[in-house]
């Protein structure tokens, strides 16, 4: 029997955890609504790359992941429109068995793998249901010039961003939104990270003010790698104006986070209502939370194992309200001179498979 065919058919003491994880999920994140609404999630996935082709793997497996993980990780992945997920690897067998489980409904767009030892060998990526988006146009990596500009030198940063920040924008629902994820190098010190959260919040400003004429959506999620509400590395990020997602402020970023000792690492933001020259969102941001995997998927594994399973990340999300169309949700178009606009002044798009359209599995 070929590896696809094994994936795709769990046997049944897996089918039936699955479908227990089906019935959690049921109970944590909203249901897709056509027209109504627009789930957004960011998921930093431990060091998703290989994987064991089998539905257990041995103690002293490397890889750890097995088909039973990747299947538990898509039924997380598949209960929202866009994902963008942190820590895809050069190796692209795990996510290529994620998208076979997902289906020809769903596609992905990622960059190439970032070289040198603060990059950590990692990728960017977004995974998206197509039935209800559609890439608009752009997708770009985000590059700070040489010489000094909009405020900000290379003075402040000491170098380019360790993982290049990757933008894409999509259509859903008549409404043209860009999310921007990054991952930001945790460093030796968090000291060592406010130069880097610092400029790109000062770059998001910058970028939001040029497109106020276009009353884009723009969204940046991923991993901050912020320790705290409130100090240092949260103020940086928040500097310019950028507001995470009220409705995840307190909740667990990790499986490790201690209650009342949470971190903030993982972060969906955007710029708020009442800032001059700056896009506000056209979506309501009505619920948010995260996804707990400890109680339904870590069986007898310690919780370093289970990280390596899944991931030391819970998936973090937002639902937003869009208005309804009548003529179905990707009806509308978006302006042919936006693309050209928004990459004034970012580096060009890398996909990773050599073309930055959406790949499907």
């Amino acid at each position: 029997m070929t590896a696809e065919a094994d994936i795709l058919t769990p046997p049944p003491a897996v089918a039936t955890r699955l479908a227990h994880w089906q019935e959690v999920l049921d109970g944590v994140v909203p249901a897709k609504a056509d027209g109504a609404n627009l789930l957004i999630a960011t998921w930093n996935l431990r060091a998703f790359s290989d994987l064991t082709k089998a539905w257990t793997s041995a103690e002293d497996a490397s890889p750890k992941r097995n088909f039973s993980d990747v299947q538990a990780i898509a039924a997380v992945i598949r209960r929202f429109d866009v994902v963008a997920v942190q820590e895809v690897r050069g190796n692209l067998r795990g996510l290529r068995h994620l998208m076979k489980i997902l289906g020809q409904d769903w596609a992905f767009i990622l960059t190439d793998v970032t070289q040198g030892k603060a990059g950590n060998g990692e990728r960017l990526a977004f995974l998206f249901d197509t039935r209800r988006v559609k890439p608009s146009g752009l997708a770009c990596e985000l590059v700070v010039p040489l010489q000094e500009e909009a405020g900000m030198s290379t003075d402040r940063l000491d170098r380019q961003f360790a993982r290049t920040p990757y933008a894409v924008s999509f259509l859903s629902a008549g409404q043209t939104f860009t999310l921007v994820t990054l991952h930001v190098n945790y460093g030796a010190s968090a000291a060592g990270r406010v130069p880097e959260l610092t400029a790109i919040a000062q770059w998001l400003a910058d970028w939001a003010e040029r497109e106020f004429d276009w009353d884009h959506n723009l969204i940046a999620l991923g991993d901050f790698n912020i320790d705290r509400a409130g100090d240092p590395l949260f103020e940086a990020f928040t500097s310019t104006g950028l507001t995470p997602a009220p409705q995840l402020a307190g909740l667990p970023r990790t499986i490790f986070d201690k209650p009342g000792a949470e971190h903030f690492y993982d972060q969906i933001a955007w710029f708020t209502k009442g800032q001059q020259h700056r896009p506000v969102l056209a979506l309501d941001a009505v619920a948010g939370g995260h996804v707990d995997f400890v109680a339904p998927l870590q069986g007898e594994q310690t919780l370093t194992d289970l990280s390596w399973h899944i991931s030391d990340h819970y998936p973090l999300w937002v639902e937003f309200a869009v208005p309804g169309l009548a003529g179905g949700g990707l009806a509308r178009s978006m302006p042919t001179r936006a693309t050209t606009t928004i990459s004034s002044g970012v580096g060009s798009a890398a996909a990773g498979l050599g073309t930055a359209s959406p790949t499907r599995a």
